[in-house]
């Protein structure tokens, strides 16, 4: 009887590679040309916003004789006393309601067209998406004078509302657009679950498309609020009176009434920017989110 000699083999080891010494170098330093690339970025950002804002507290002289880079010898706000006495805190009174009333006109209109276009199969809620869409081409500036003769012929002329109305019309087409393939990223068995519990459309429009649909209307709602915050064509061509001027007009009229203070022109434009600026840094997830597609999910 032969017995085996041979060695048995141990467990089998794990081969480890060692990574490569450039992977090694590009895990350590990261994105060279990536960072240089973010470096240029935040220094065309920064710089006009420094610009801005430093030569907001300078005086005339120094502002016009002096360099826009260098930090203000003797700052003032004097500049910004000038404007909020020249009508300023009306104007912006305006535009916040411009802008608020524009994003409530179209979330109340666009989510449901945008669910019945999401869950209607027919051919008239498909002619009526197409409709919508096609508002996507259109610029204002070839409907301005049927536009200005409509507004005028409802007596809605210098005021308020014939801002607000036109503006809400044109954001439609996108908003519609954003919310109906937000809507779409909900899944079908959940419309199916609450259909078989009983529910009705208008009760899965409130309880599911709505709370999945949440980015979307984010989306829609700083959408629609950057355009009515700095929309300038229907205040100039729909307005003509003092209590009635939005910022952007009034900013036009402070090139024009202070065209030689340059450093009140730019307080006015710090002073109209910090709002809007304030409610993109809160709600810019949420804008990047809904435009990429991602929805409520």
């Amino acid at each position: 009887m032969s017995i085996d000699t041979r060695p048995v083999a141990g467990p089998t080891q794990p081969v480890t590679r060692s990574r490569p010494a450039s992977a090694r170098r590009r895990r350590k330093w990261g994105n060279p040309l990536a960072g240089l690339g973010s470096l240029v970025w935040l220094l065309i950002v920064v710089v006009p916003l420094y610009t801005l804002i430093s030569s907001s507290l300078m005086h005339q002289d120094e502002a016009l004789n002096g360099d826009p880079l260098a930090v203000p010898t003797n700052p003032t706000l004097e500049n910004y006393r000038t404007v909020l006495d020249s009508g300023f805190s009306t104007m912006l009174t305006n535009t916040a309601i411009v802008a608020v009333a524009t994003v409530a006109i179209v979330l109340l209109l666009a989510v449901p067209v945008a669910y019945v276009a999401v869950r209607t199969r027919s051919r008239l809620s498909s002619l009526a998406f197409r409709t919508f869409l096609l508002g996507v081409a259109i610029p204002a500036q070839a409907v301005i004078v049927p536009l200005y003769l409509l507004i005028s012929k409802l007596g809605l002329y210098d005021s308020l509302p014939a801002i607000i109305l036109p503006t809400a019309a044109f954001a439609m087409p996108v908003a519609v657009l954003i919310l109906s393939g937000t809507m779409r990223d909900v899944s079908e068995e959940m419309y199916e679950a609450m259909a078989l519990d009983g529910a009705t459309p208008l009760r899965m429009l409130w309880q599911l498309a709505i709370p999945m649909s949440k980015g979307g209307i984010s989306t829609v709602a700083i959408y629609t609020a950057l355009q009515a915050w700095n929309g300038f064509l229907f205040p100039l061509i729909l307005t003509q009176s003092e209590e009635n001027r939005v910022l952007t007009l009034g900013l036009f009229n402070f090139m024009s009434q202070f065209g030689m203070n340059i450093p009140a022109v730019l307080a006015a434009i710090v002073l109209s920017v910090v709002p809007i600026f304030a409610v993109y840094l809160v709600a810019r997830k949420a804008l990047v989110n809904g435009l990429m597609g991602v929805g409520g999910k």
